[in-house]
């Protein structure tokens, strides 16, 4: 062993005991508001996240009833809403603004925040063998640099122009202009200050997941015998910090030209029949500068899904995992494409045909690792003795949400093909099943495979199958309908499609819509109930290992205490998928590798 290795080891080991010795006397407030735990974190991340994605499930819900029936009054809508459903009827202006919250809420503050924030904070030390993240100080501030970000947009929803409406991408001009509608004016500055916040937590956490995985792992845990949790979590805080900073400045850009009468975005604009004064700006740099972040963050979302995914899937298919050192070449090569393919969403902005024939190749390049990712899942599977835990129901409902969303990207890849399908409904279907609900699908399969290590409780059997049915079940209902209306043309974010005839045939179709997001709303109250009762009254663990996994987190007692391990910290002799091997059911990593048996 290397002297490097034993100073780190004895390093682990003193944070370990400072630590058991430092948080002997904790309140309320060090424990569970300001703590400086990475699990009590991932929980705060979590139950935030859960918060979230009630409020931005329920603008959804609100704005399909408008589409619904584009005539019809709710009288309990103008209780809940004041002036902005005046008789009962959704205000158009408002209409725009709860779809751009709801883009933003879920793809950031739950997709992004909620997931990654979660699990990397709780998996990633418990999984590498460290005592809590490399700061944990920076870890606490991440937090409460994304529960900053929170309260400006939820304030944003209060003032009296509203929030922000210029679709959750705020493309300028629109979005530059306080002139140009109500959701232009206080509630877009206060959008783009909560973004900025936002990017700070994530930069943190970001920084703070990347040198904990380098720099923290437990003797023994080489780079290839980390779960591929830890890889993803791994390449989606590169991803974030190399790419949330272009966002960040693409906001500061936005508010100067708000503001401080810049012209980064704009330029020979007439509001109203007045002429702006603002030239040489250009509002395509917004686009370039949003979507650089824009598509590596589909994968900031998606790729702690695969990870979860690919570490359930094993777990319950009692199987090593299938190629694992091609599952992680998979996910370094998504990371690298991610960054080369933003502008397959500016296909329709004037670019350049021989520039856009170069983001076709890419973007269908993109498709190989995920390809590979999808046939390595499939053969886990494979002749595997699967057990059907909620979780595992989650995995696999991921992985074929991933592969029948990730087909119709091909459609929307081709430059040609996406000059008809762009901005259409087509659109919309794609993204909430490859990325939306596909993430969300790993989220849960992630909540209920780890809630006993959490909690030390199990959550509700019956009621967790009852979620994934109608879970699965109503997004295929409401998504894969929208493809037809995409193919038709049928554009998105439009208030009322009753004036047009062509589009007056799908006035069925959004009601049958409308009607299954209303009871798949209704099925994640049901998880929100589970979840909420069983932290306190669920049926407590009793063994170490319910799942009879391999993974370090399974070696801590049932409720680890800050530092994870009472003891020294296991170390580390094999990957984390011998399953099936020698005649064992499973082999953990910490079990030393026998005179007999093959090294991993």
């Amino acid at each position: 062993m290397s002297t490097v290795a034993l100073h780190e080891t004895a390093h682990h080991e003193a944070h370990g005991e400072a630590h058991h010795e430092h948080h002997h006397q904790e309140t309320f407030i060090t424990k569970y508001i300001f703590s400086q735990d990475h699990k009590m974190i991932a929980k705060q991340f979590l139950i935030t996240g859960i918060i979230w994605a009630f409020i931005g499930g329920l603008f959804s819900v609100i704005f399909r009833l408008q589409l619904a029936d584009p005539n019809a009054t709710y009288p309990f809508l103008e209780d809940f809403l004041g002036h902005w459903a005046k008789g009962g009827k959704l205000q158009p202006e408002f209409y725009y603004a709860l779809v751009t919250m709801h883009g933003t809420i879920l793809v950031f503050f739950v997709l992004t925040a909620g997931l990654s924030g979660t699990f990397a904070n709780f998996l990633i030390p418990l999984q590498i063998g460290a005592r809590d993240m490399a700061s944990p100080l920076l870890n606490m501030l991440s937090y409460w640099f994304f529960f900053l970000a929170s309260v400006i947009m939820m304030s944003s929803l209060f003032v009296q122009t509203g929030p922000a409406s210029g679709g959750w991408t705020i493309y300028p001009p629109l979005s530059a202009l306080g002139e140009a509608s109500s959701g232009s004016k206080i509630g877009m500055d206060l959008w783009l200050v909560s973004m900025a916040m936002f990017i700070v937590s994530s930069l943190l956490g970001g920084l703070n997941y990347i040198t904990t995985i380098l720099n923290m792992r437990t003797k023994g845990m080489s780079m290839t015998r980390m779960p591929l949790t830890i890889w993803a979590l791994f390449f989606t805080a590169v991803l974030g910090v190399l790419s949330f900073p272009v966002l960040l400045s693409g906001a500061i850009l936005l508010l100067f030209d708000r503001n401080l009468g810049t012209s980064f975005y704009l330029s020979d604009i007439v509001v109203a029949g007045k002429i702006m004064p603002n030239e040489g700006g250009s509002a395509i740099l917004f686009q370039h500068l949003f979507w650089f972040l824009g598509h590596p963050e589909v994968y900031i979302i998606l790729l702690p899904a695969m990870g979860m995914s690919s570490e359930i899937l094993s777990v319950n298919s009692r199987k090593p995992i299938f190629g694992y050192m091609a599952m992680v070449g998979s996910l370094f090569a998504i990371t690298i494409l991610a960054f080369l393919v933003w502008a397959h969403h500016m296909f329709v902005t004037g670019l350049n045909p021989f520039l856009g024939s170069v983001f076709v190749l890419l973007t269908l390049l993109i498709a190989v690792p995920s390809a590979i990712k999808v046939f390595n899942w499939l053969t886990t599977l494979w002749k595997g003795n699967i057990r059907f835990t909620p979780a595992m129901m989650f995995a696999i409902g991921f992985v074929s949400l991933f592969i029948s969303g990730g087909l119709t990207g091909i459609f929307l890849g081709n430059s040609a093909l996406d000059i008809h399908l762009h901005d259409t409904y087509f659109v919309i279907a794609h993204f909430h099943i490859v990325m939306g609900v596909a993430s969300f699908f790993g989220m849960y399969a992630g909540v209920y495979h780890w809630f006993p290590k959490m909690f030390g409780r199990h959550l509700n059997n019956t009621l967790s199958y009852v979620h994934f049915w109608i879970t699965i079940v109503g997004a295929y209902l409401i998504f894969w309908p929208m493809h037809y209306e995409g193919l038709a043309g049928m554009p998105r974010r439009y208030y009322d499609f009753s004036n047009w005839e062509s589009f007056k045939n799908f006035g069925g179709l959004n009601q049958f819509i409308s009607i299954i997001a209303l009871l798949v709303f209704a099925a994640q109250l049901l998880f929100v109930i589970n979840f909420f009762y069983s932290i306190f009254k669920g049926r407590k663990l009793t063994t170490l290992n319910p799942w009879n996994a391999n993974t370090l987190e399974w070696t801590t007692p049932i409720r680890p205490g800050h530092g994870n391990w009472p003891g020294d910290i296991p170390e580390v002799h094999r990957w984390p998928y011998d399953y099936a091997k020698d005649g064992k059911d499973f082999i953990p990593q910490d079990v030393p590798v026998g005179d007999d048996e093959s090294k991993h």
